[in-house]
């Protein structure tokens, strides 16, 4: 295996295993709930935590991973989210819980910018969408792989067998320091010591024009991550409601849209390669945006799948392209920085999308609320159209304090 096929292999099974980990606790929170006899807002609280984990783990991490090494860093972040993992099957509190998750949501943030530096870094320009898409695929595995084993666990071992299964990665994570060189492009970098020494948080600002892209990659992120939230945790009790679905039937709409979502995201890669990041994600949000509102007046069990399926090929289709797009707009130096901070600060604030869903719902219908989701799509279109290639340009001629 190439040098290039390793670091996609790498970044897609660090995905998946991140992806399992956060789902754990949606499948185990009725137990936990139940167990440390809490109300559910405290344990909602769970998640909330380990987003806040995974925005400073982003940042720690992206930052050392471009000091010293991508492997190595990523090496540790997999031992960080498989150890906070494990540690949460041994809770014997709802605090302690907290604290694990946190720590687990640190590791999984770091991972995900660090495996999609790696990538962007191995591959050519005209082949770094698909390569991001195979690495994005990755974290639908991790539902599947964490739906699956929960089914098998939970009923016979109970919540804190689930989390054991954590250990796992610290094999992977053995076998990727073992099997894995450095970005070849990073360890370039490292030999001018004056471009070394920028591997720094400040590098997102360091120009107007850096600064103004920063901002506008975040509320791309935060809108991504916002409309997934919106959808996936919504839309099936909305469903119910509105439109009479069944408990199964829901659920054969989450299979569909997630399959939906696969495709679209292979799909995206191949786009973007072929006629470039702007146009590609110009199509796709002004498709989301169509394709959410007009989702609002599908009726039947057919339509409804089908049109589920839509939606998640071109809302989920775009989130193949963030690591490449990201990575296109900072140098070297920087990218790991750039890729968490960014991306994480979109799952950070996009994760409250749900909560603002739920206000939504109390005083109006699911119609108001695809028109919300629409709405975002379309900022996200309207600030895409302000990036503006020479950020990386700028900022290689700027040395950061």
């Amino acid at each position: 295996m190439d040098y290039r096929k390793k670091t996609v292999v790498a970044s897609v099974a660090g995905l998946t295993l991140e992806g399992m980990d956060i789902m754990f606790i949606s499948f185990a929170m009725t137990m936990i709930i139940s167990e440390f006899n809490i109300d559910l807002a405290t344990g909602g609280l769970i998640s909330s935590i380990t987003n806040i984990g995974m925005l400073l783990g982003g940042i720690i991490f992206g930052v050392l991973a471009d000091k010293y090494g991508r492997v190595k860093v990523f090496t540790y972040t997999v031992l960080l989210f498989a150890i906070g993992t494990a540690l949460t099957g041994l809770a014997t509190n709802i605090e302690q819980v907290y604290i694990y998750r946190f720590v687990a949501g640190l590791g999984a943030g770091g991972e995900y910018g660090i495996g999609m530096a790696l990538v962007a870094e191995a591959w050519p320009k005209n082949k770094q969408g698909r390569a991001s898409s195979y690495v994005s695929v990755g974290a639908q595995y991790g539902v599947i792989l964490a739906a699956l084993l929960s089914a098998v666990i939970l009923p016979t071992l109970g919540w804190r067998a689930l989390f054991f299964v954590g250990v796992l990665p610290v094999i992977f994570a053995f076998i990727v320091r073992k099997n894995l060189e450095e970005s070849p492009e990073w360890l370039a970098a490292q030999k001018n010591k004056k471009e070394a020494n920028k591997g720094k948080l400040a590098g997102l600002f360091a120009t107007s024009r850096t600064s103004m892209t920063t901002i506008s990659l975040i509320i791309m992120a935060t809108v991504q991550i916002a409309g997934y939230n919106g959808l996936m945790i919504w839309l099936p009790s909305m469903l119910q409601k509105s439109q009479g679905l069944s408990v199964s039937s829901s659920a054969l709409w989450t299979i569909s849209t997630a399959v939906g979502m696969i495709i679209g995201m292979l799909a995206f890669g191949r786009f973007m390669d072929r006629f470039g990041a702007k146009r590609a994600f110009g199509i796709f949000l002004l498709a989301s945006a169509c394709a959410v509102f007009l989702y609002s007046y599908a009726t039947g069990s057919i339509s409804i799948l089908l049109g589920g399926a839509i939606v998640g090929f071109f809302s989920n289709g775009m989130f193949a392209g963030y690591g490449a797009l990201i990575g296109d707009f900072y140098p070297v130096q920087i990218r790991s920085t750039a890729t968490n901070t960014i991306f994480n600060f979109g799952r950070a604030i996009g994760g409250f999308s749900p909560i603002f869903v739920g206000y939504i719902l109390q005083s109006y219908d699911m119609t108001v609320v695809m028109i919300y989701l629409a709405a975002l799509y379309c900022i996200s279109f309207i600030v895409m159209l302000t990036l503006k290639k020479g950020s990386k340009q700028a900022l290689q001629s700027v040395e950061v304090e």
